[in-house]
């Protein structure tokens, strides 16, 4: 199995940290994000994996030189300009399609800036096993963009804001609020399903496929640890989680 990294974001919510490093090198417990999140993959087992970069883009890619790439096949996409979520992954597509002997087999998408202990094995074991196009990992939480899903976990909408009215590609009569966690598994079937060009966000892909019947379905990942490092308290949480054995 593969699985790409999403690193190439500015970070700006975490300076100074990222005035002089990418957010990916940013440290929790002695460990950056980008060595927690490749560690963790391999413990599933995943052996390929490519990272999209822009901010001090050489700075990771000499930190991946320096650690002999954590053992791991590891290949960079360099994005001159941000492509977003969804433009990041269209520009690597090939990656995911290179061997065709695999080329049924689902990926992970996995954001660096968060630390979870979501179960990618059960993640992808319901992925393969209800058929799905995508499967996003969500937690029932306090937050101000959702995504909404039906009574059978399928994507029929999000909400990008409190204040703003949903957006219905699915009408159903329980529509059921849930946040993303920036986990996803992915079949690659989907790479050719992208319409969209430039940057773009992968959720305004999903959302167009969903609204024509296609299973983007919702992991329920409530029972697991999982933060998102987008502020600086969120990073000195995650510390003392650390520090109290919570996670790592």
């Amino acid at each position: 199995m593969k699985a790409m990294i999403l690193a190439a974001g500015l970070g700006t919510r975490l300076r100074p940290l990222t005035d002089d490093r990418p957010k990916a090198l940013v440290e929790v417990a002695g460990r950056t994000l980008l060595e927690i999140t490749l560690t963790r993959l391999c413990s599933f087992g995943i052996r390929d994996v490519i990272v999209n970069v822009h901010h001090f883009a050489d700075k990771i890619v000499d930190y991946l030189k320096t650690h002999e790439n954590f053992g791991m096949r590891i290949e960079i996409s360099r994005e001159e300009v941000l492509l977003d979520t969804g433009g990041g992954l269209k520009q690597v597509s090939w990656f995911f399609l290179e061997n065709s002997t695999v080329a049924d087999e689902p990926f992970i998408l996995h954001n660096v800036d968060i630390l979870s202990t979501i179960d990618l094995r059960r993640m992808v074991k319901v992925h393969i096993g209800k058929k799905a196009l995508a499967t996003l990992s969500v937690q029932q939480r306090d937050s101000s963009r959702v995504l909404l899903f039906d009574e059978n976990r399928r994507l029929g909408g999000r909400r990008a804001g409190r204040d703003q009215e949903p957006e219905i590609v699915c009408p159903s009569a329980h529509l059921r609020p849930l946040a993303f966690c920036g986990v996803h598994v992915i079949s690659p079937r989907l790479l050719r399903m992208m319409q969209e060009h430039g940057a773009f966000s992968i959720i305004d892909c999903y959302l167009r496929l969903a609204g024509r019947g296609e299973d983007i379905l919702g992991f329920l990942a409530d029972e697991y640890y999982w933060r998102d490092l987008g502020k600086l308290e969120d990073l000195a949480q995650a510390k003392q989680d650390v520090a109290a054995g919570t996670l790592l």
